[in-house]
């Protein structure tokens, strides 16, 4: 287990930012850590890294006391705050790289050179930092994060900000990351971050954990609907009586129509075989739930009484 966290909790005051949290991430996971502005997810990490030290309970980040192993804990995780920076700002890049190899004393070029063909970094690597695009800049805090092959890499809104582009780029090499062992645990506001990267949720509501499984299984948790849209050979009427499903949308004249169900009540198949009785259908894709509604309403059910 690369991080073990029982009864954690962090109070400012009488203000409690993180309150009873459990938990456990095994090595190799892609954890998504959600919650609204406030929920404790940044305090959550700070905790594990060591920057703060909890008000009760434990937590275990590598097998070591986050706070009392502190040095030894930074060998091993890689951390990017996307607000933040560990990189100086004055510094063309490269120099950070090599002051940050320093400290963890280590040869860094070779390292580097694979992060900066993977992140395509040599355009600005002697860039002062202070010049560098946002997009620029994020894709030089990973490759810090990852300069000394940490096992766990902690990600807090490392998008944030970027343009679509640059996104995909960050996305698909955390992917890589993931498959050559790297565990992930990403604290994020952008559900494509989510889709695209974890395979497992926690969300955290005031401090607490409200949910812990895939994303699937959040989505039935709340009752979740999927849309299917149904593009006809011909224009027909509603489809307001099929079994299983509700229709939502009617486009074109009747030539596509979009029906929402539940997954655990109905199968795509089963709405098919009862649409195929009155009208011939041309084409069809299926739209997952929006998971910040998701999340939304696992909120409104934990509020409710």
């Amino acid at each position: 287990m690369i991080i073990e966290v029982d009864g954690l909790r962090r109070h400012f005051g009488k203000v409690a930012a993180v309150d009873g949290l459990s938990f456990g991430i095994e090595a190799g996971a892609a954890v998504g850590y959600i919650g609204a502005n406030g929920a404790g997810k940044s305090t959550t990490i700070k905790m594990l890294t060591g920057i703060l030290r909890p008000t009760a309970g434990s937590v275990r980040t590598c097998g070591l006391e986050p706070m009392r192993q502190r040095r030894r804990l930074a060998r091993r995780i890689g951390v990017v705050f996307g607000q933040r920076s560990q990189l100086w700002w004055d510094l063309p890049l490269r120099d950070s790289y090599r002051a940050l190899g320093a400290i963890h004393r280590l040869e860094h070029r070779p390292r580097l050179a694979e992060l900066s063909e993977r992140l395509d970094l040599a355009p600005f690597l002697d860039t002062p930092v202070r010049q560098l695009s946002l997009g620029q800049r994020i894709r030089g805090e990973v490759a810090a994060a990852l300069l000394h092959s940490p096992e766990l890499l902690i990600l807090d809104e490392p998008t944030i900000g970027l343009d679509v582009l640059s996104k995909e780029r960050l996305r698909t090499f955390l992917v890589e990351q993931r498959e050559l062992g790297t565990t992930l645990l990403l604290a994020t506001h952008d559900m494509g971050d989510v889709r695209r990267l974890t395979d497992r949720l926690l969300v955290v509501d005031h401090g607490r954990l409200a949910f812990d499984g895939p994303l699937d299984a959040l989505a039935r948790q709340v009752g979740a609907e999927r849309i299917l849209v149904l593009d006809l050979a011909e224009p027909a009427p509603p489809l307001d009586a099929v079994p299983g499903a509700r229709l939502v949308g009617v486009e074109a004249g009747g030539l596509r129509q979009r029906l929402s169900f539940a997954p655990g009540t109905t199968t795509v198949a089963a709405i098919l075989a009862s649409v195929a009785a009155t009208a011939q259908v041309h084409d069809l894709t299926i739209e997952e739930p929006d998971i910040e509604g998701v999340v939304r309403q696992l909120y409104l059910l934990a509020s409710s009484p």
